[in-house]
């Protein structure tokens, strides 16, 4: 069974393509028997060479964006005519109308299952919520309460740390001007003479 990520990615990827406004999109759920290859194909196809690049290009940015995850291996970027997208768990096939028409993914995987986009997103809410009603709950921890001191008296390390610092600069700079007046005081004693 996917992970509930990798149906996230999944998700996400058919949405950059109906953003970028492909058409005909479609997810198969492959038979895990027949296919050890991958768990999902999702089939979209644009209506030319550059709504392809535009569709291949929004489902990587976004997956970059939001997850992080970038595809292990991209095919057909120059013909744009057929972009396959490998990211391990789903594969993107991004077709032109033509070459769809000729290849017919959906009939050459007639084990698999054609999943809308709102059952695949039914499906993961479900997971979710059963993943989080599974995960023990955590004791809240009692709240400490603030120690009854003057504010004046709480001082942290780092502002502690600050002010020994400036302290530190301000010293040699009163020296050094002590000093310069020291000799121009000398200077102007020894001239009157």
């Amino acid at each position: 069974m996917p992970s509930i990520e990798s149906n996230q990615l999944l998700l996400a990827a058919a949405a950059a393509c109906e953003d970028k406004k492909a058409e005909d999109i479609r997810i198969l759920a492959l038979d895990p028997a027949e296919s050890g290859l991958t768990d999902y194909f999702l089939i979209c196809n644009g209506t030319n060479d550059r709504q392809n690049l535009a569709i291949s290009d929004e489902i990587e940015i976004r997956l970059k964006r939001e997850f992080g995850v970038y595809p292990n291996s991209v095919e057909g970027r120059r013909q744009a005519e057929w972009i396959l997208m490998d990211y391990v768990d789903f594969i993107v096939h991004v077709f032109s109308p033509e070459k769809r028409a000729f290849y017919g993914l959906e009939r050459l995987r007639k084990s698999a299952t054609s999943i809308s986009v709102a059952e695949l997103n039914a499906e993961l809410k479900d997971r979710i919520a059963a993943s989080r009603s599974k995960a023990p709950k955590k004791a809240s921890a009692p709240v400490k309460t603030a120690a009854k001191t003057p504010l004046k008296k709480v001082v942290t390390k780092k502002a502690a740390k600050k002010v020994a610092v400036k302290a530190a600069a301000k010293k040699p700079a009163k020296a050094a001007a002590k000093t310069a007046t020291k000799k121009a005081a000398k200077k102007s004693t020894t001239k009157k003479k």
